[in-house]
């Protein structure tokens, strides 16, 4: 199940249907099960709060995970700042709504184990989150 919520911005009028839909797909790629998953989709400084009060970290980021998962069982909260997907879509030219698909298939890969603080793992999450980009058609 997939939930959506708005924090100090406005609705990106997302289809909740063909987002449950494409993590079922990317979850059953990485051998795991789709449980529950929010998208809460909020401004930098909602995200950087979070980010302060829980992780003890001063900056802004596009996404902050909240792991809640058992065994196989794919569940956690994903806080993603629209403004900073924003930003990072007109950085690397990518349309908006390919780099937020890009920024939900991310957590949910942190979901599933896949980690991205070596360089190696960073290598290997970018190569996961292509894959799951072509699970999705943007048209």
């Amino acid at each position: 199940m997939v939930d959506i919520n708005y924090e100090e911005t406005d609705d990106l009028e997302l289809s909740v249907s063909t987002i449950e839909s494409w993590l079922v797909q990317l979850c059953n790629v990485e051998g795991k099960s789709l449980d529950a998953v929010s998208l809460i989709f909020c401004s930098d400084n909602y995200l950087l709060e979070i980010n302060q009060q829980h992780l003890n970290h001063d900056y802004f980021t596009d996404i902050v995970t909240f792991d809640y998962c058992v065994d196989d069982l794919i569940s956690g909260d994903l806080f993603i700042s629209v403004d900073r997907v924003f930003e990072n879509s007109a950085v690397y030219d990518v349309p908006f709504f390919q780099e937020l698909h890009r920024v939900i298939a991310h957590g949910v890969l942190h979901l599933c184990g896949f980690k991205d603080k070596s360089k190696e793992e960073e290598i290997l999450m970018r190569h996961k989150e292509d894959a799951a980009l072509e699970l999705i058609s943007f048209t």
